[in-house]
């Protein structure tokens, strides 16, 4: 358990509640600011007794050690900034800006101060993805030829950010984190069909400089729930199905006999991983990285690596689908210039 007794959380709303009941649990809030009367309600209902403020200047002036946002996303680099500027070690919720520009200012200003800077990237301390990581790293699946995710649902439908802002973070972040490196080339086409210039449906598409591909897909406009990542090596490969908690290997691959590229089929068998609520070991990895003052998995630097892929995703998008080499360099702009 962590030494510290005193974070505040600014945003009760739809994943803002989460956080405030995870730290509650942990016996580490000291402090919730929150605007609107369903979000005041829901946190005395989810953290009774906590103190709850109207004004983001209360939090910057409290006595709290951290600052975990979870506010919408055009908000993430004024708010983090202000808690950094304010000796806070802070936590905000993915993505970490909305530029490029925004997200180095903010890991420079935390490198400048020694402060924790970390993004919730929560998958990434999932039990499954963490396994997977692992079975990656060792060489089980042989050397990693191609992945996709996808990330369909119907709902919750954004007016203030696209679905590859709302979705696709999760996504890149996987990625990245299982290719180890950044992609040399980034395209992405999609879809506004519930609200003019707002995606509804986006396809990205990652290309690195080692052959492997990747591609994730994401929409709010789909019959029925899907959360899948699948990795292709070339010994074996391997799902992952966070609807039905699964994660599953197959010893499959194509192997070249008599110059024929024969497929070799064996049933996909399940692997065990450890239990745990994602969100809470990402809590818990926050609380540790602040006590440790050692970077977190997700920290600021990695959050920073993401938001170049979707701003590079979100320019090929403008321009109808036309690749962008990275390392891109766009001009800082608006909400609707930015993640519309």
């Amino acid at each position: 358990m962590s030494k510290l007794t005193n974070l505040a959380v600014i945003g009760c709303g739809y994943w803002g509640k989460n956080l405030v009941r995870n730290l509650r649990e942990l016996g580490v809030l000291g402090l919730i600011c929150e605007a609107t009367e369903t979000g005041c309600l829901l946190a005395a209902e989810i953290a009774p007794g906590v103190p709850v403020v109207d004004e983001v200047a209360g939090v910057m002036a409290a006595d709290v050690e951290g600052v975990v946002i979870a506010t919408p996303a055009e908000t993430h680099y004024t708010l983090a900034m202000q808690a950094l500027l304010a000796g806070k070690d802070v936590f905000v919720e993915k993505p970490l800006a909305l530029t490029y520009e925004q997200g180095e200012a903010l890991v420079r200003e935390a490198g400048k101060r020694s402060q924790i800077l970390m993004v919730g990237h929560v998958l990434e301390y999932h039990p499954a993805i963490v396994t997977l990581s692992e079975m990656v790293r060792s060489g089980e699946l042989g050397k990693i030829r191609y992945i996709y995710s996808n990330r369909l649902s119907l709902g919750k439908v954004r007016r203030e950010e696209n679905i590859l802002w709302s979705f696709a973070p999760h996504d890149i972040a996987i990625i990245l984190r299982l290719t180890g490196s950044l992609p040399m080339q980034v395209a992405a086409c999609g879809g506004a069909y519930v609200q003019a210039n707002v995606a509804d449906v986006t396809i990205t598409n990652l290309l690195f400089d080692n052959g492997v591909r990747a591609h994730i897909h994401v929409s709010w406009l789909h019959p029925f729930k899907e959360q899948r990542l699948v990795v292709i090596g070339s010994r074996k490969m391997a799902s992952f199905c966070d609807v039905s908690k699964q994660l599953v290997l197959y010893d499959q691959r194509v192997e070249w006999q008599e110059g024929q590229p024969i497929p070799v089929r064996n049933d996909g068998q399940p692997v065990a991983f450890p239990s745990g609520e994602p969100l809470r070991l990402e809590c818990r990895a926050f609380l540790d990285a602040i006590d440790s003052r050692r970077p977190p998995l997700t920290d600021g630097r990695s959050g920073l690596q993401v938001l170049k892929v979707l701003q590079a995703a979100q320019h090929s998008l403008t321009i109808g689908g036309e690749p962008v080499a990275l390392p891109v360099n766009l001009a800082s702009g608006s909400l609707t210039e930015t993640i519309k």
